[in-house]
Order: C-alpha cells, then structure tokens, then sequence
C-alpha cells in the first residue's frame, strides 16, 4: 500500500485535534486525523465552552447550527441558601453536546480537505530527525510532525515514554442529558460537601448536568446518589429526571502533569499534554488555543517554541484553578466567598474575567479586593 505523506499526523479526532487540524488547513498544511471511533467523538465532560473557547471557534470557521446549542450568559455559584451570579465581560458562552461540536468540527475539517480516517486505528511509529512513519489501519502515514491528541490515557504518550507525574487529587467526572427547556441563562455550579454538580444549557429543550468528586474519600460515583444530594436539581428536572436522555459517561481521574509536552516530532495537545481539573470550564478554550500555538511553533520549524506557549498559556489557569479547588475542599470559607460574592457582584465578574484572560491581575485586583473585605469584615 502506497505511503501517504503530510505535513501533520494527528492521533486522535476530538476537538483538540480537530483544531490542530483545521488551523494547520487553514494554514496551508497538510493533514491526515486517525481516530480509532466512528462518528463524532463523545466525552464525559461539562460542555460549556467558555467566551475565549467560543471566539476560537469563529476563527476555524466552524459553524454550530442554532438549533445544537445554547448560548449562556456567565455562571452562577449555589451552595445551599446562598448563591451568586455573575455575566462574563466579553460576551456568552456556549453550552453544546460534545458529539455535535465534533460533528461541526469534523465538517468544517472536511471541507478544508483534511484527510479524516475515523473507524481507523493507529499502530506503532518511528520518528526520525526529519519525518515521522506512523502505522494505521489503513497504511502507513509519513509526517513532519506526529500530534497525540488521544486524551489523558493516550498511546501516543506512552509509546514515547512522556513522563507523567499524578497529583494527589483523584477528581472523577460524570455526565447525563435531560430533554427539557433550560431554566436558567446561566451555567450553574451547585456545592455539596464532596461533590460539585454543573448544569449546562445545551440547546434549547435539552439540559446536561456533571457531577465531579474525588474518589480519596471512597465516595463511589453513583449519578442518582449524587443527584440525591441536590434536590432543588431533581426539582428543577421535574419528570425528566425520570427518563434521562443518556447514559451515565464517566472520565477521569484527573490532575496529571505531563513534562515534556514535545519529544523531537513528537507533540502533544489537549488532555494528553496535562490536565489539571475542570472546576474553572477552561478546557476546551486552552486546547483551542494550545493547538494555534502548535501549528505555529512547528510551521517555523521551531518545536521547542511550542512547550514555552503552552506554558504561558497555563499559567493563569492552573493559579485559579488550584484556588478554587481549595475552596471546595473547605464548605465554610466556600460558602462565605459566595455569600461575599452575591453582596458584591463585581467580585465574581473578575474572577471570571481573570478565568478567561480577558482581564489581567491589575485589573482584576480591584474586584478581588472586595472579596477580601468582605471576608475579614465581621
């Protein structure tokens, strides 16, 4: 069988890489995208994508059809009786079904040319100084750069002996869908004791609601046993919750730091390159951008120049991220950052704004500030 030959070889069709795809097209490039599944790629997650995630989706040109998805207008914190809200400064959000954000992803590949060998499973590779010979199903590929964009358990990592470091967290998600109207413009994050549930718009007659909780404390993760500790959830689903549109999909564990990220013309992107937790919903908006900075490292032929823009690009995230993680682990001071936050809507609208990058720390300070206030004022 002859050998094909591109610029890119991606394992692995979610978004991530399908973004490394797309921009590499758009980019003149060309790209081949070997993903071991048929059809668009499902996954347990929130499926929120976050302002900056959305503007990136505008600049691949992928088209999410209206009747697919929902807009959401910024996110609300429930903790029992206390509750704050706050809009993001630069414009919605966007819940959609990970299935039909692949499949706009995947159709907007399509149309840029990009070799799509779904149902195909990737095999061994060599990598050389110059190329990459990668063994699939359906023949042999040679690459200027190989990209393993195959989730946090992928082949591609292993097989290049990546290290990989776990942190001492064993975060755990999982998802179900409602068929019913959302109640709510917002994305919600409703707190109980060990566990966090995420409600997200994502169309207009359908609801998906996440769990995430760590396993160190031997909680299991039985979805109605988690619903169970959010009744005010269970009301607002009324009938629905009776007859869930989909099955309970799980992923994780998560926190799992991987270094390097880049291994000659080896690359990785998305969950595969590290992952540290979704509490903050930055994922997607992070692998969006992760893949711009690939495809632009590696058209200068400068592959170390990626690890460096995944670096800055994480930074941010990975402070806030940790600082919300502490909060959960600490009911108390979480619900008087909360109860703090409904008295001053400012204080969440910068933290917010500092999640996505649309404000820096100077900025954001002023905001920040209150809450401190607020948290030392009897």
């Amino acid at each position: 069988m002859p050998r094909s030959r591109v610029d890119y070889a991606i394992i692995g069709g979610g978004p991530a890489g399908l973004a490394v795809a797309i921009l590499a097209a758009q980019a003149g490039h060309s790209t081949v995208v070997v993903e071991r599944r048929d059809g668009p790629v499902d996954k347990a997650c929130g499926e929120g994508v976050m302002p900056p995630g959305v503007a990136w989706l505008g600049r691949m040109g992928v088209a999410i059809p209206a009747d697919r998805a929902r807009p959401f207008r910024g996110i609300r914190y429930v903790d029992s009786e206390v509750a704050a809200e706050a809009d993001f400064v630069e414009g919605p959000g966007l819940g959609i079904r990970r299935t039909a954000l692949s499949a706009a992803m995947l159709a907007r590949a399509a149309a840029l040319g990009v070799d799509l060998r779904q149902g195909c499973k990737a095999g061994s590779f060599v990598a050389h100084s110059d190329r990459v010979v990668l063994e699939t199903e359906r023949g042999p590929i040679e690459s200027r750069w190989l990209v393993g964009a195959d989730g946090l358990h992928g082949q591609v990592r292993r097989a290049c002996g990546f290290a990989v470091v776990t942190g001492p967290r064993r975060r755990l998600g999982v998802r179900r869908h409602f068929r019913l109207a959302p109640w709510s413009e917002f994305v919600e994050v409703h707190w109980a004791d060990g566990v966090e549930a995420y409600v997200t718009p994502v169309g207009p007659d359908r609801v998906g609601i996440a769990f995430l909780w760590s396993s160190a404390d031997g909680t299991r993760g039985e979805y109605e046993a988690f619903m169970e500790r959010f009744p005010a959830l269970r009301s607002h689903l009324g009938p629905a919750a009776a007859s869930p549109e989909s099955s309970a999909l799980g992923a994780g564990p998560f926190d799992m730091r991987v270094d390097p990220i880049a291994r000659g013309r080896v690359l990785l992107v998305g969950d595969a390159s590290g992952y540290l937790d979704a509490i903050t919903g930055e994922g997607l908006s992070l692998a969006f951008a992760s893949a711009a900075a690939l495809v632009e490292a590696t058209a200068g032929e400068d592959a170390g120049a990626y690890p460096r823009a995944w670096a800055r690009l994480r930074r941010q995230h990975v402070l806030l991220t940790r600082i919300v993680l502490r909060l959960a682990d600490r009911p108390a001071l979480r619900r008087r950052v909360i109860r703090a936050m409904h008295q001053s809507p400012d204080v969440l609208r910068a933290f917010l704004a500092l999640n996505t990058g649309a404000w820096g720390w100077r900025r954001a300070l002023p905001g920040l500030g209150k809450l401190a206030l607020r948290l030392v004022t009897p």
